[in-house]
């Protein structure tokens, strides 16, 4: 896909990942109407390049991923109230329906609203002076929409406890409640890990795998057994399982074609 960076939100293609940065350092990496609209175009339009395997999002420079939405704005949480699709809302939407690996890149603080960006991805690194929280209460709001995406990722009671008292918590606690994958000094160089063992993997099994997993969050388990074993069926059929096979039969590595 071609890079389409705008002056808030920077997106840039690199070996195969695809990186959108937001790119609103002096505010700490709000959200603004103009982030939530261009990281919604590039993740719908991610999810139709083959040639791409990954993507990540984070915020520009070491001090903030992203401190929500951004309350100094004139319409901070609408921009028309007529339209009852909301750009957070069509974002969240977007990644829900992308079938690539999405990773948050958390190289600062993480509040409010950048909480719906890092539960809306599949994974998520740290650095350690990173802090997570959903302070709306303090201002007299509500976390509602990323409730949709962090009641996935974290129990139930955890998530009370954030949205109700409004304290961050630290990378630690984050790492030890599930909402983050890894915590380390070298933010970098273990994303950099990460990517590596997703990026040798078959891309037909993890976009195919991703849209089962999505799908069968929401079944009963008689819906989800018969879901899912349709789904290995077409597995099977696919080039990269045949290949995969033949590579594990032949101790080679598999030459992935993604389909």
């Amino acid at each position: 896909m071609g890079e389409t960076s705008t002056p808030e939100l920077g997106v840039q293609v690199r070996a195969g990942v695809l990186w959108l940065t937001v790119q609103r350092e002096e505010r700490r990496n709000s959200l603004s109407h103009g982030v939530l609209a261009a990281m919604a175009e590039a993740i719908a339009h991610a999810g139709d390049d083959r040639s791409l395997r990954a993507i990540v999002v984070t915020g520009a420079g070491s001090k903030a991923f992203c401190a929500g939405a951004d309350l100094q704005a004139a319409k901070t949480f609408t921009a028309d109230y007529s339209e009852p699709y909301g750009h957070l809302a069509r974002l969240l939407r977007a990644a829900r329906a992308c079938n690539l690996p999405l990773i948050a890149r958390v190289n600062g603080a993480c509040m409010a609203g950048g909480m719906g960006l890092l539960a809306m991805c599949d994974l998520a690194v740290a650095a350690p002076h990173a802090v997570f929280g959903l302070p709306e209460v303090k201002v007299g709001v509500f976390p509602a929409q990323v409730l949709s995406v962090l009641q996935r990722v974290l129990p139930p009671r955890r998530l009370a406890e954030l949205c109700i008292t409004g304290e961050p918590i630290t990378s630690q606690q984050a790492l030890d409640w599930g909402l983050v994958n890894h915590v380390d000094e070298d933010l970098d160089g273990r994303l950099e890990w990460l990517l590596a063992r997703i990026v040798d993997k078959s891309p037909a099994a993890i976009r195919r795998g991703l849209y089962t997993m999505k799908r069968i969050e929401a079944m009963s388990f008689e819906e989800s057994m018969s879901f899912t074993e349709s789904q290995i069926a077409l597995l099977t059929l696919t080039e990269d399982a045949k290949e995969g096979q033949q590579a594990f039969q032949q101790k080679r590595p598999p030459n992935w074609s993604g389909r």
